[in-house]
């Protein structure tokens, strides 16, 4: 496959992006020195992805999305450029910080409206940097979907990244359904980082691993 020019380009201005992105917190904290941060910023430009697989094994809260129970997922790094509608893969709020979800944004905080999981209760809006999400499978009931209607709101900074690409097995795969801003900002990561030879061969691995 050729990738034009444009795509390089644009697809350089966002590991710029990320890259001064990942050392302007702990410099400005003073956890680096000025010659720190570059070095960082400059090793992940040239050396570091946008993207990373992640193999979800467990829940069949985003079926018909991600596939039942299991499949090998390609995430974009980094909660900074999420919007309401993408897929996300999150720090679950009921576990251990490195256990994680995979569930859709249904809301920021600020301007969206949610309704808990009792009706009873009135529907509230979401705080600065809190967010909602909710499972696809529609099958589910709500207390069985394990989303926010259950957990409730979740902090933006437990995002870790944009599901960008789902392999449900190694015949059936294709990107994942997000929103329109985000299947857009995401269509020069996919066209240069997306290897469905390694993605496969991480995913037949997977899959024989997992016991019933």
């Amino acid at each position: 496959m050729v990738i034009s020019l444009s795509s390089w380009y644009r697809y350089l201005g966002l590991k710029v992006d990320y890259s001064v992105s990942l050392v302007r917190k702990p410099y400005k904290s003073g956890q680096m020195t000025f010659r720190e941060a570059i070095d960082a910023g400059l090793k992940n430009f040239f050396l570091g992805k946008l993207t990373y697989f992640y193999w979800n094994s467990a829940g069949e809260e985003m079926a018909p999305t991600i596939g039942a129970r299991r499949g090998t997922l390609l995430v974009r790094k980094g909660p900074t450029y999420v919007f309401t509608g993408d897929v996300v893969l999150l720090r679950d709020p009921m576990k251990s910080h490195n256990n994680f979800l995979v569930r859709r944004l249904a809301g920021m905080g600020g301007y969206h409206e949610m309704v808990p999981k009792d009706e009873k209760e009135e529907p509230f809006v979401l705080e600065k940097n809190q967010c909602w999400v909710s499972s696809d499978n529609e099958n589910l009931k709500p207390e069985e979907a394990n989303d926010s209607r259950n957990f409730g709101p979740v902090h933006m900074t437990d995002i870790v990244g944009r599901v960008i690409y789902s392999m449900r097995t190694a015949e059936d795969h294709g990107p994942v359904q997000n929103s329109n801003s985000g299947m857009k900002a995401d269509s020069e990561v996919l066209e240069i980082e997306l290897d469905l030879a390694e993605m496969k061969i991480i995913h037949l691995g997977k899959d024989k691993s997992v016991r019933y």
